[in-house]
């Protein structure tokens, strides 16, 4: 009898499929109903996983999730004397026909919270590696403040800590808008909460004595943390605060290590290592000097700081919030940016003795589009159905 990969033994199949890398995953799941169900076993893509991590580890690859002119990709960088980036594959659009543009991304562990450019009715919560999706739809208010024109709202993706299984942990969406910037006589001020469970929005009551000033927060274990500021204060970062989804609560004012609450004019911008810690990249206006330090400990009401490196960075990145990663084993920052008359998306790897390399991405098709980055392990927590309603699956 002639083999074919139809008869072969279903541990050989699993073994070889195992090894397909993930640019070639969505091939390989469309190839069949039997190869498509393998990424439905859990033993399966644990095994599969575990391979993936090995091979870009043997590369001396670092796999990120990348957001560029609206659209969501998987990356990868290589760290070394000439550092290089491929694309793992564009993530395929999130509706059948229907291509869409995501203005926002959030990641928590492996699940992505997508926030669409053009569309405010609804989000999508979307887990690439098994290709499942929910959408969800967001409340309807009567405009905020009484301004003109889209409500913008900030959101934060994150579970609760009270179960060991990943598998089972249950997410949850933050959704809030706080407008005190714009109309500080009369705020918009709404917070809530989505449950995966109920498939309800509840409204949580917030009573905030703090302004947030990061644009994206940065999820750790399960929680969100943001830069803020005393709600009347007229100063830069000095504090994060977190939200922590198992109470439903903001937790007390942390502090971003000295001397950078002393500095005059600052830029900070923050960042996740291996959801174990925050580093924070501060930029001082004027002398162009760059520091960085990442947690030794952080919790909901404690944090401890340790300098990473600081250096100078004439001319090399410009003044303003940006995203980052950390490779600690290299002791090196790798920044994205947008650089020159044109505007291309540039990634700059930079160390105590300053920028080391440069890497240009290309001339984007949205210039307005900062690229936004955030460390990447494939998840196989499953996407909860709605009540009485049917999962989105689809390929990676």
């Amino acid at each position: 009898m002639t083999l074919t990969m139809s008869n072969l033994p279903t541990d050989l199949v699993e073994e070889i499929i195992s090894r397909v890398s993930l640019k070639s995953m969505r091939a390989v799941r469309l190839t069949c109903k039997k190869w498509n169900d393998l990424f439905k076993s859990r033993s399966f893509t644990k095994m599969h996983i575990g391979k993936q991590e090995q091979a870009a580890r043997e590369l001396g690859q670092t796999r990120m999730i990348m957001m560029m002119d609206y659209n969501v990709y998987l990356m990868g960088i290589v760290l070394n004397e000439n550092p290089s980036t491929e694309s793992l594959g564009k993530l395929t659009c999130l509706q059948d026909s229907e291509q869409v543009k995501i203005y926002q991304v959030f990641h928590c562990e492996g699940l992505l919270l997508c926030i669409l450019k053009d569309d405010d009715t609804k989000v999508v919560v979307w887990n690439p590696y098994l290709g499942q999706t929910r959408w969800i739809q967001t409340r309807k208010y009567n405009h905020a403040s009484g301004g003109k024109g889209r409500d913008f709202y900030m959101y934060a993706l994150g579970y609760e800590n009270n179960c060991e299984n990943r598998t089972r942990r249950k997410p949850k969406i933050l959704r809030f808008i706080d407008d005190f910037n714009r109309y500080p006589k009369n705020p918009a001020l709404r917070y809530e909460i989505y449950d995966f469970d109920s498939d309800l929005w509840t409204t949580l009551d917030v009573f905030p004595h703090y302004r947030i000033l990061s644009h994206h927060g940065i999820s750790l274990k399960g929680n969100t943390y943001w830069g803020v500021v005393e709600r009347n204060a007229k100063a830069h970062i000095k504090h994060i605060i977190c939200f922590d989804f198992t109470s439903e609560r903001f937790g007390p004012f942390l502090p971003l290590p000295l001397p950078f609450r002393d500095w005059k004019a600052q830029c900070v911008s923050l960042s996740s290592v291996r959801d174990e810690k925050i580093a924070a990249f501060f930029q001082e206006r004027g002398t162009y000097k760059v520091e960085i330090w990442i947690t030794t400990k952080i919790e909901t009401e404690n944090v401890s700081w340790s300098n990473f490196f600081t250096t100078n960075m004439p001319s090399c990145i410009g003044y303003r919030l940006k995203s980052f990663l950390i490779d600690e084993e290299k002791q090196v920052a790798v920044v994205f940016d947008k650089e020159g008359k044109n505007l291309c998306d540039t990634v700059h790897i930079i160390g105590e003795a300053g920028c080391l390399r440069k890497v240009e991405l290309g001339e984007p098709a949205e210039k307005k589009c900062l690229p936004l980055v955030c460390s990447y392990v494939p998840s196989t927590v499953q996407i909860k159905l709605h009540k009485g309603g049917k999962r989105k699956e689809q390929s990676e």
